[in-house]
């Protein structure tokens, strides 16, 4: 009988309350009639499966319609960062993100979209959106 060396192997897995949402800060957008639409893009978004510990990695796309404020940059890269050792699940990450970003914001509309690397011959992509017409959340969406 073959012994399982994998069952009882485990990283560090941070819990949710480690992604640190009190690092992003708020800038004043001067244009709020605009209709600007505003793209933040990094390949490099990675956390860890909530089960194995074992890395996700993922294409990020934050894309919005500000009102009155944008986020500032360096504090969107040290969010992001901070998820790095937390276990998320793929489709939740997404959803976090975006329920950390428009309190903040409060934008007229913001989708957060991530294209995750293929594992086990599954491709996944989550979208979380929201609009302020609406006044709620859409939730996310996997495909």
């Amino acid at each position: 009988m073959a012994i399982d060396k994998y069952a009882t192997r485990r990283y560090d897995i941070e819990g949710e309350e480690a992604i640190d949402a009190g690092v992003l800060e708020a800038i004043p957008f001067q244009y709020p009639e605009s209709a600007t639409e505003i793209v933040y893009e990094t390949d490099e978004f990675t956390f860890v499966c909530p089960w194995t510990g074992l890395p996700d990695f993922a294409r990020l796309v934050i894309r919005y319609v500000p009102e009155n404020s944008l986020v500032e940059l360096k504090s969107l890269k040290y969010y992001l960062t901070s998820y790095r050792n937390v276990g998320i699940l793929q489709e939740h990450a997404v959803n976090r993100v975006l329920e950390n970003l428009v309190p903040l914001l409060k934008p007229v509309s913001m989708v957060i979209e991530a294209e995750y690397r293929e594992r086990g011959g599954i491709k996944t992509r989550a979208t979380a959106r929201y609009d302020s017409t609406k006044g709620k959340e859409v939730k996310g969406e996997s495909l």
